[in-house]
């Protein structure tokens, strides 16, 4: 079997560059021939993975959660599916720890060489594709505004710091959202669609599925011209969603499920696509089932 492993080379402070060696000494302990290749710019993983998805028969990568964005769109646009191993090394690692996968260089090594295969969902938005979230609203600008310098230097706080900055006053815009059975049209300051567990490191979906061809979907509601109370209500709606999960009991959250959305909203509404900056205004969200090839730690159930 022939092996790709593609890194991020700033990712995690470096930490990959500095093990490459050692990491490439343990794939080959799986692999008969293994190659590697360095990232240089953003879209780089993307085209990587597109270009030699159908030349070997695993891709092996590292990164944070926008690599791994990166990683999935290479894939979706290529016409082989070969299997996805995951060295997760970013600041969040949404997606790492909705699977099971350990931060640790030599944990995430192990899943690769001794783990299972499972197919796993992802998401189709227009003609772009997401891994494990799609939102827009308070806060979501924060994973793509934040300075690098900034993550490398106080990790996740960094979001925080700079979603406050950024977010605090919560702009109201305009969203109707349609599943086929449902309809939610509202004023909104926070919407998500979820194929993940995890959200900014919190268990906003723990009971969800990443291969169960559903996407779960929430909406913060606010007024129009909201006062400070209603500003302060919508806060804590938001907060309840992230501490306490999708099921919380919150008036102001709107749920939905399904495998296809149709989305209106404002042109100037920014979609964040698993941590990256991604299309604007009206969407059409799709499931697209079993599409990744992803190798899990084998006694992981609940995928």
């Amino acid at each position: 079997m022939r092996c790709l492993f593609i890194y991020n080379p700033v990712s995690g402070r470096g930490k990959i560059y500095r093990k490459l060696e050692y990491i490439l000494q343990k794939l080959g302990e799986k692999y008969d021939s293994v190659d590697s290749y360095a990232t240089t710019a953003s879209g780089d993983m993307t085209r990587a993975v597109r270009e030699n998805a159908g030349k070997y028969d695993a891709i092996i990568f590292s990164g944070g959660d926008g690599s791994f964005n990166e990683a999935v769109q290479g894939l979706c646009e290529a016409e082989s599916t070969p299997e996805f191993g995951y060295i997760p090394s970013g600041t969040v690692n949404d997606v790492a720890h909705s699977l099971g996968i350990p931060r640790r260089v030599g944990g995430a090594l192990k899943v690769i060489l001794t783990g299972k295969n499972v197919l796993l969902d992802c998401m189709k938005i227009n003609d772009r594709y997401a891994m494990y979230i799609v939102a827009a609203g308070a806060f979501t600008s924060a994973t793509y505004t934040t300075p690098q310098a900034q993550k490398k230097l106080i990790g996740r706080l960094a979001y925080g710091i700079e979603g406050i900055r950024k977010n605090l006053h919560f702009d109201v815009f305009d969203v109707n959202i349609d599943n086929g059975e449902q309809t939610a049209k509202d004023e909104s300051v926070f919407v998500v669609f979820m194929n993940g567990k995890y959200v900014a490191g919190m268990g906003l979906n723990r009971r969800a599925s990443m291969a169960d061809g559903k996407i779960e979907a929430a909406v913060i509601r606010q007024r129009k011209r909201p006062n400070f109370f209603h500003k302060v209500r919508a806060f804590f709606a938001l907060a309840n969603l992230f501490l306490f999960g999708y099921h919380v009991r919150e008036k102001q959250i709107v749920r939905l499920q399904g495998s296809h959305f149709e989305v209106t909203a404002d042109d100037g509404v920014v979609w964040n696509f698993d941590g990256e900056k991604g299309v604007t205004g009206k969407v059409t969200v799709d499931v697209l089932p079993r599409r990744v090839n992803m190798l899990v730690p084998k006694k992981k159930k609940n995928i």
